[in-house]
């Protein structure tokens, strides 16, 4: 897999799904209309900020309350490479690898690293390099199955190649 490369938007503990895209905007499957109003209850100019390959940092229980699939969506829609978090909410870390959204877990990142830092993510090993304040930090790595699923953009995309070769 290869590098990532972002800036960072900083949020704290427990950002729910529902602020992630509220639940006004579920009426809808198109991503571009969802990534429109990614954050936009917890930060409205978020959308105006990210730009492609950005990454978002936050704390503990990333991702908590409903299991829609429209929040991780909704932030790879926005153009958001990467999720680091100390701590995700189980259905929305299956979810975001089940549309080929990587998040990682690792509390030292996400207790460090500040809104603007600069980082460069390898995905294949786990590894955190912060430039902005020099100091790299150690996620667990994705196992060689999830790497191909995030590679493929998602569990779908990944199925439909598997079923292709056989």
């Amino acid at each position: 897999m290869s590098a990532l490369h972002g800036r960072v938007h900083r949020y704290g503990d427990n950002v729910n799904t529902d602020v992630i895209i509220p639940a006004r905007y579920l009426t809808t499957s198109d991503v571009a209309e969802l990534a429109a109003h990614c954050m936009e209850d917890l930060d409205a100019e978020f959308v105006k900020r990210v730009r492609p390959g950005d990454m978002i940092v936050a704390g503990e229980n990333f991702g908590c309350g409903s299991s829609r699939e429209h929040a991780p969506l909704a932030i790879k829609g926005a153009g958001v490479g990467c999720v680091i978090a100390a701590r995700f909410a189980r259905i929305f870390f299956r979810n975001a690898i089940n549309v080929g959204l990587p998040a990682l877990v690792c509390p030292e990142a996400a207790a460090k690293i500040q809104s603007g830092d600069e980082l460069v993510i390898d995905l294949g090993s786990g590894r955190i390099e912060n430039r902005t304040q020099g100091e790299s930090y150690q996620a667990e790595p994705f196992p060689k199955f999830l790497q191909q699923i995030i590679a493929a953009g998602g569990l779908v995309p990944y199925t439909r190649r598997r079923l292709a070769t056989r």
